[in-house]
């Protein structure tokens, strides 16, 4: 089975033309005059229009519904370091997505760069030709770097998915998870296995939405985070325990919540009884969770458990936020993606969980329900109904925060 996926994806992907992207003409150019407007002498005219106003950029040419999809490289999904050129078909398939999902246009840039000055320096230079950037499978702590450095210098939305799509998407489910299993947020005991991007931004926001750092165990390759270590960073060192705890056999001890965002099959039995009641588990690490949900619920039967496979209930998919989040910023021409923009993404898509399931969402899956429940804690990828709510709420905050250059748009 394992040999024909791999065939078949070598044939998708090279077949009937090499690669999952091309470029498509919005005008016509079947005539001597199109051709005239497409390029000289009408190209002039937008031209020294932009030049006395730089906002008509976005009347008269793409860069408003135009993403750059950028990476380097240095961690390409479970891959790890395979450099820019491999990281290609990542990119190009997260340009399907967007297109996909939230029709927007996308540029994938893989950038060989030596250092994070050198990779930042880039992606400002070539800004001017984007509505927004998304940055993509690059290595911590770097990533924090860059994308702060990225925010600081541009004035358009950039947006790390590896750490704010998983962040918010995890939040997202938790919410609802927590309001089954009848647990505050603010008093549970949550573990967290994998420190890099996406562990830290997810428990930020955690945190941000009222979670305790002082109930945050997290775990890296060397054990638990705690103040006596002398090798932490200064983003592990916020979530820095005074605990004499150094394993995760020690942390699952009474935990409520376990986030996977690691390796697989790394959580036992043992583990699973030694949690709370009614605990809730997220083992998110692909293809192969840290611990089946088939054995996870045959050793606690009053378990939720989220994993990041279409092939079980629950998934845990950034699809279900970065499609939105752009289009919500892109639609109100947002300066930033700010705290306030994901939090109302995480509310919507939280909210839209406990609504009445459209038949063809059913169909989709080839299921005759869904309904909010263990089963059911977030929206499913295919559910046509998140590019108007979670678009919607992402544009109303960026109105509200003040970083949206155009009024709350109609078609909402």
């Amino acid at each position: 089975m394992q040999e024909k996926l791999k065939q078949a994806a070598l044939f998708y992907h090279e077949f009937p033309k090499p690669g999952k992207i091309g470029m498509v003409s919005t005008k016509p150019t079947g005539t001597q005059k199109d051709l005239a407007l497409a390029y000289s002498p009408g190209v002039a005219e937008p031209v020294r229009s932009i030049v006395k106003d730089p906002d008509s950029v976005y009347r008269y040419t793409s860069k408003g519904n135009l993403v750059a999809v950028i990476s380097d490289g240095t961690a390409v999904l479970g891959l790890g370091n395979v450099g820019p050129l491999a990281s290609k078909p990542v990119m190009e398939g997260k340009a399907v997505l967007f297109k996909r999902f939230a029709d927007i246009d996308v540029f994938d840039l893989e950038i060989h760069s030596e250092s994070p000055k050198a990779f930042i320096d880039t992606v400002a230079r070539l800004a001017p030709t984007f509505g927004g950037i998304s940055l993509e499978d690059i290595k911590g702590p770097e990533c924090f770097e860059i994308e702060e450095a990225l925010i600081k210098r541009l004035n358009i939305p950039v947006f790390h998915d590896d750490q704010h799509g998983t962040a918010i998407i995890i939040a997202a489910g938790l919410f609802n998870a927590l309001e089954i299993q009848e647990k505050p947020l603010d008093s549970v005991k949550i573990v967290c296995v994998g420190a890099g991007a996406a562990g830290i931004a997810s428990m930020k926001l955690l945190v941000k939405l009222g979670a305790r750092v002082q109930n945050i165990v997290m775990i890296d390759r060397t054990g638990i985070i705690h103040s006596g270590r002398k090798d932490l960073n200064s983003y592990k060192a916020c979530f820095a325990l005074d605990t004499k705890d150094r394993t995760l056999v020690d942390a699952m001890k009474g935990a409520d919540v376990f986030i996977g965002l690691s390796s697989p099959n790394i959580l036992t039995a043992d583990m699973l009884k030694d949690m709370a009641e009614r605990p809730i588990c997220f083992a998110l690490a692909n293809p192969d969770p840290e611990v089946k949900p088939e054995f996870a619920r045959s050793v606690r039967e009053d378990l939720i458990i989220a994993t990041g496979r279409s092939d079980y209930p629950n998934q845990v998919n950034n699809v279900l936020g970065f499609p939105y989040i752009f289009r919500g910023a892109l639609d109100v021409r947002a300066t930033c993606i700010n705290d306030e923009m994901k939090i109302a993404a995480v509310y919507a898509l939280s909210k839209l969980a406990k609504e009445p399931v459209p038949q063809e969402v059913l169909d989709a899956y080839e299921v005759n329900r869904l309904s909010f429940g263990r089963e059911y804690i977030i929206p499913t990828p295919l559910d046509p109904r998140l590019k108007f709510k979670v678009s919607k709420a992402v544009c109303a905050a960026a109105v509200k925060s003040g970083v949206a250059k155009l009024s709350f748009p109609a078609h909402y």
